[in-house]
């Protein structure tokens, strides 16, 4: 039975400072459960920025649905909106926030970002599981058909993996709206596959449809970021591979390269199974980029 909060401390107190002074003061208004979540994000906001709902669930010996209770009754929209709050509240986050840097130092700038870049796809190789790679390999190489699903960021990469995996002759695709991704999700097969891309593992459209395809007995592929979500609850194949990074206003945009770098290892991969189909795809495809270019 879900427990049922009222209070609301968003604007009750101006004196109420900050995203872990909302939550401490909507403490005694919890649940004893609520509480040890309350607790768990309090005594540490700093890292608590880099977990995911079901990561501060475990540590709270919660449910994940009680810790987005917990951020709604200290005035957040959820879990993502509180960790938001944490985050922008932190020293080396609020940098982000700052007006542009002076010109000189512009190449600054440029060299961070790429080496993030590069340190985000060097993790790739030690946070993929090799042995859960190899098992959707073989299931995408074998499906009757494969629907890739994401929101947002996520699903532009969804629909680029979906137009490439079409390229070497897989019948694939990656509907834009949400509604459709949940109606083929749940006309899927024993047979086919469904591969859901998201950062934080923790949307619901996204969800939806990998249950939907999970209930369609078709087997289901997590590209993730965190290694305890809902998504990697719901689906049979994890892939983790994402970066512990924080910009309020482009969420994690180095664990999108890392997702990017997983879908085409896949595609490649993909590739080799069914060498001979793939090339005369890819024949195909060819001929079709010279009717459009000049």
């Amino acid at each position: 039975m879900y427990e049922s909060y009222s209070v609301d401390v968003a604007h009750a107190d101006p004196s109420i400072q900050g995203a872990a002074g909302r939550l401490r003061a909507a403490m005694p208004a919890l649940s004893t459960a609520g509480r040890r979540v309350a607790r768990a994000i309090v005594d540490a906001p700093e890292s608590t920025v880099y977990l995911s709902v079901s990561e501060v669930a475990e540590l709270a010996s919660t449910s994940t649905a009680t810790v987005v209770r917990s951020a709604q009754a200290a005035g957040f929209r959820g879990f993502h909106d509180l960790k938001l709050a944490l985050a922008r509240e932190q020293p080396q986050v609020a940098s982000l926030q700052a007006d542009a840097p002076p010109s000189d130092r512009s190449d600054d700038v440029v060299d961070d970002v790429l080496d993030s870049g590069v340190r985000t796809l060097r993790d790739v190789s030690g946070l993929l599981d090799r042995g859960a790679f190899a098992a959707a390999v073989g299931r995408v190489a074998t499906a009757e058909r494969v629907l890739f699903t994401g929101v947002g960021s996520s699903g532009a990469l969804a629909q680029e993996a979906a137009h490439h995996f079409t390229a070497i002759g897989v019948r694939a695709e990656a509907p834009a709206d949400v509604l459709a991704q949940h109606l083929v999700a749940r006309a899927l097969g024993d047979r086919d596959v469904c591969v859901a891309v998201s950062h934080s593992g923790a949307t619901r459209e996204t969800l939806a449809a990998v249950t939907a395809a999970g209930a369609a007995d078709a087997t289901t592929i997590a590209v993730t970021s965190h290694l305890r979500s809902p998504l990697t609850e719901a689906a049979d194949i994890v892939l983790v591979a994402g970066a512990r990074e924080i910009s309020l206003r482009l969420e994690a945009m180095a664990s999108r390269l890392a997702h990017m770098a997983v879908l085409d290892a896949l595609l490649l991969a993909v590739v080799q199974e069914i060498e001979g189909v793939a090339q005369a795809a890819l024949d195909r495809y060819a001929d079709m980029l010279a009717e459009h270019r000049l």
